[in-house]
């Protein structure tokens, strides 16, 4: 029996009734609470729409910020890089044009000085051999390195030769007020043979990479930070200088004669140029300040759209929530208002049932009476006559034929009293084939089923099953009477209505067989009974804790053949 659907009550007069079990709220139990499952799914569904927009939201935000550092973190490299290059090319430029000038410098000297002056000398330098003081093998640490004393020695020879002091009188009188600090002549052996940095005279530079480059004709630059310098003007300090390996070749031919390292002094052009890439650089540090005003701006900016976003859709939320709500709460009293009139109308039903039963039970047993009592006379006065016609009385009397009719019209009302017994509104334990018999017994008196024939092949030995009896006949009653209402069925050709019992595994069968072939989709009558008796039908077999299916030809009522008692409510 389903609990969940109905519930058994007693009424006033003491009759069991089935009627909707109700909630603590009220509402019938297993009925759709459309709005309570809607508030508790829509608000879960609208809350979780709510966190994914937000933390959304929050991630686009995060991206946008994130988008900004770098592009602020990418713009202040490139200042960077861009000052960066722009203080090497500057440099560059400023090496690239004093090399230059050192190259035009070297033609310069070389006109003035190299036939008349340093030739004559270079020759008698040469003559002085390098290579005693190249085969002294080099000092270890700490200790008073040979070598450079032998080439110290060797500058001194040099300083020594005739017209020595005609060159450099000549050399300090050339550079004299320029921003050259230092001129040297090399030999083609890589021997210095003149410097005006006299103790720098005999140096060995055979293998300094600047001096091989001029030996082979490229000139070769580098600037260098000087703390003390010793220039033609005196010793100067904390100077940068540019000093230049340049070729000097014959007058006339690409042929290298000498090399010349002439140093010039470029610390105010070193200056400016540190001064131009300080400016760019306080340019690029108060452009870097601004644009991440600008972005801290944006930011915010983006932030507080990102707010009334949230607020905006938040609200559209809510007021989508609102009125799906109110939609709902309408469909809801909708459906109450109807599934109130269902339960009225089932509880008119019920009413309805139980007060034709109750007649029918009442006209039976009224029937029974009244015609007990006449019959029991007309029995016992037939029994007399029968006496006197054996005593030699009447002769023309049929007393016979008077208890013949009194034995059926006794069987008639016999049968009337058991279906009226038969009506109790208790579960108990019944025997299926003698209720059925009972119903089909008293159906044989409508008058629907006189043209047909009530054919009943009850299953032997079939167990017990408890049972509401005013229940069972009130299925059994609507389901042959559905029979008779289809107009292909035996009530339009005098056939026949086949009621088997039977067993089938754990549950009892009832299986109503009849020639309704039209069913279910031609019989007007069945499509009327599918909207209403087989509804009552459905919630009978449903308090039984059985239930009924629909074939084409027949019905079958399936009951538990060990239904338990249900209490007493």
């Amino acid at each position: 029996m389903d609990g969940a659907e109905e519930v058994q009550m007693m009424d006033r007069r003491g009759r069991i009734s089935s009627r909707p079990a109700r909630s603590q709220a009220g509402e019938p139990v297993g009925h759709f609470r459309l709005m309570r499952y809607f508030t508790l799914a829509s608000l879960a569904a609208f809350v979780i729409v709510a966190v994914v927009l937000y933390f959304l939201q929050r991630g686009e935000i995060t991206f946008f910020s994130e988008v900004q550092r770098e592009q602020g973190e990418f713009f202040s490299r490139a200042q960077t890089d861009l000052a960066a290059k722009q203080d090497q090319a500057a440099r560059a430029s400023l090496l690239a044009l004093h090399e230059a000038g050192h190259v035009t410098l070297t033609r310069v000297v070389g006109n003035v000085l190299w036939d008349t002056h340093i030739a004559p000398f270079a020759a008698r330098a040469q003559a002085i051999s390098a290579a005693p003081c190249r085969s002294v093998p080099p000092s270890v640490a700490g200790s008073n390195d040979p070598r450079r004393a032998c080439f110290a020695e060797l500058g001194r020879t040099i300083m020594a030769l005739p017209g020595f002091a005609e060159l450099d009188a000549k050399a300090y009188e050339t550079m004299r007020a320029s921003s050259v600090f230092k001129i040297k002549v090399f030999d083609l052996r890589g021997i210095t043979i003149y410097s005006s940095e006299h103790a720098q005279i005999g140096e060995d530079k055979a293998d300094n990479q600047g001096w091989r480059s001029a030996a082979a004709g490229v000139p070769a630059s580098e600037m260098t930070h000087r703390e003390r310098f010793s220039a033609f003007e005196g010793v100067v300090e904390n100077r940068d200088l540019i000093s230049s390996y340049i070729p000097v070749r014959e007058r006339g031919s690409d042929r290298v004669i000498g090399v010349f390292e002439i140093y010039s002094d470029v610390t105010s052009f070193l200056g400016h140029i540190q001064a131009v890439s300080a400016e760019l650089g306080g340019l690029a540090r108060a452009n870097q300040t601004e644009l991440e005003r600008t972005l801290a701006q944006n930011e915010a900016k983006v932030r507080g759209s990102s707010e009334v976003f949230l607020l905006i859709v938040g609200g559209t939320l809510v007021v989508l929530y609102g009125a799906l709500w109110a939609i709902v709460r309408i469909g809801q009293r909708i459906i109450d208002a109807q599934a109130g009139a269902q339960e009225r109308a089932a509880e008119r039903e019920e009413r309805w049932h139980h007060e034709k039963m109750a007649a029918l039970a009442t006209m039976a047993a009224n029937v029974s009476h009244e015609v007990g009592n006449p019959l029991a006379t007309i029995s016992m006065l037939a029994q007399e006559i029968q006496l006197n016609k054996q005593r030699g009385g009447c002769e023309t009397c049929q007393p016979a034929l008077i208890l013949e009719q009194t034995r059926r019209i006794a069987g008639m009302t016999r049968q009337i009293s058991e279906f009226a017994a038969a009506r109790r509104e208790s579960r108990e334990l019944i025997d299926i084939n003698t209720m059925v018999k009972s119903v089909l017994d008293f159906l044989g008196f409508d008058r629907r089923f006189r043209s047909i024939r009530l054919e009943f092949k009850g299953g032997a030995d079939l167990p017990a099953v408890s049972v509401i009896p005013d229940y069972l006949n009130e299925v059994l009653m609507n389901l042959l009477q559905a029979c008779t209402e289809c107009p292909a069925g035996p009530g339009g050709k005098g056939g026949a209505i086949i009621v088997e019992t039977m067993t089938s595994g754990a549950e009892l069968l009832i299986r109503i067989s009849s020639e309704c072939k039209a069913y279910p989709g031609v019989c007007k009558d069945h499509e009327r009974f599918e909207d209403s008796r087989f509804d009552v039908v459905r919630r009978r077999m449903r308090s039984l804790g059985g239930r009924v299916t629909r074939e084409r030809s027949y019905y079958e009522i399936a009951l538990p053949a060990h239904a338990p008692v249900a209490p007493a409510s």
